[in-house]
């Protein structure tokens, strides 16, 4: 193979794009990618102070080697979610980042702020353990973005995991969840930050060997709780549909973007309040943070 940009040896074939690069070349696709999903949805500005969510993992930490090497002002945010040897293994990967790159990282342990870890949580409320977790990061992001003055999250989801998320909400017809399917939601209310992804537009495999090639160390092991979950069985259906249709997963999710996202915009917009208890957004009076807590706390 060529690469497709300066005819030599190509490293990595990009068969949905039709293309192959040399090292030096797909690191620069790659960057562009991201600028370019930045420059689109307007996700933030070149002055902006920007939360990088990391878990140690090849995505996250990818997105926040990218802007670094971009200039951008950024804070790392790792959530220590106490999931046994995983969570100290990807807690140091996001430490050892940050003080190779002299860059702040912001360290938030769930166990102290709901009182305790992701496993105990997922016994006492008896549901998926990807629940739980998944409504603790989403208030501790906001929550910590707040606290330190900065406007808008960033966060590693690639293509894949949107184009699983949006089969996953498209199969049962999760109305209330496709207009919030976006590389960039807006702040809607004083209390919000903004969140985007910058890694829409690249694959799971893109930016694996972005990370193999840029040197960077991350966790390879996935979290020891994600085996049968319904997102992992989600994508790799729509894997087996890439394999025979490159291209696939980009059509399905920027088809979406583009033609059918905005009719579902227009429905009527939520009424949000503050938790009149720790004063987070909320759609009812007390968040479904502060309820966690209490039915952990009734429990353990």
């Amino acid at each position: 193979m060529k690469c497709r940009k300066c005819g030599g040896a190509a490293v990595l074939e990009l068969r949905r794009h039709n293309a192959a690069f040399c090292a030096p070349d797909f690191l620069e696709f790659f960057k562009n990618q991201v600028k370019e999903a930045i420059r689109k949805f307007r996700m933030f500005e070149r002055d902006e102070h920007v939360l990088v969510a990391v878990s140690g993992g090849k995505d996250s930490l990818a997105l926040w080697d990218v802007l670094i090497e971009e200039g951008y002002r950024t804070t790392g945010l790792y959530l220590d979610l106490g999931i046994f040897d995983y969570s100290v293994e990807s807690k140091a990967k996001c430490e050892h980042f940050a003080a190779a790159h002299g860059v702040p990282l912001l360290v938030v342990s769930v166990a102290e702020e709901v009182g305790a870890p992701v496993p105990v949580i997922k016994n006492v409320t008896r549901r998926p353990p990807c629940s739980g977790c998944g409504l603790s990061k989403r208030y501790l992001m906001n929550r910590a973005a707040l606290e330190h003055g900065i406007p808008v999250v960033a966060t590693g989801h690639n293509l894949d995991d949107e184009a699983a998320t949006l089969f996953g909400s498209v199969l049962h017809w999760q109305t209330d969840a496709l207009p919030r399917q976006s590389p960039a939601l807006p702040s809607t209310h004083a209390k919000l930050a903004r969140r985007v992804k910058p890694l829409y537009r690249l694959s799971e495999r893109e930016t694996a060997a972005y990370a193999f090639l840029r040197k960077i160390d991350y966790i390879v092991e996935e979290c020891p709780f994600a085996k049968g979950a319904t997102s992992i069985a989600h994508k790799e259906i729509l894997s087996r549909l890439e394999d025979v249709s490159p291209g696939a997963k980009h059509n399905f999710l920027f088809g979406f973007l583009e033609k059918a996202r905005p009719a579902f915009e227009r429905a009527e917009a939520v009424v949000l309040n503050e938790c009149v208890r720790c004063g987070q957004v909320t759609t009812g009076t007390l968040c479904a943070f502060c309820k966690l807590a209490d039915q952990v706390k009734r429990r353990t």
